[in-house]
């Protein structure tokens, strides 16, 4: 049996220092284990919701950032957006069956 990590002031603010939005989400996601177990105080629960909230904002802004810059490279003379790949539904559902359940996403 894998032994569970407690989440403590300490190292969430370590590993939100760490650069690079990878292992923010990876702070986040230990953080939500952490609530989702429901065994910490209430004071406690507050803390790692504030510290979740604020990297969720963190981790969503660099997404939204990343977007910006790919739009800005895919964009063609005239300035409009190209898009150089589609999925169709096909495509889609391929990608879903083969990641089948191994998405365990907090968003």
């Amino acid at each position: 049996m894998a032994k569970r990590e407690r989440v403590t002031t300490e190292s969430v603010a370590a590993e939100a220092q760490a650069p690079g939005f990878e292992g923010q989400l990876a702070t986040l996601e230990r953080i939500v284990r952490e609530l989702e177990r429901g065994d910490l105080p209430l004071e406690r629960s507050l803390e790692l919701f504030e510290q979740g909230v604020r990297l969720s904002r963190e981790c969503q802004e660099r997404l939204n950032e990343a977007e910006r810059r790919i739009e800005v490279l895919l964009r063609s003379g005239d300035g409009a957006t190209t898009t150089t790949l589609q999925f169709g539904a096909d495509e889609l559902e391929a990608e879903a069956a083969v990641d089948g359940d191994e998405d365990e996403s907090v968003f």
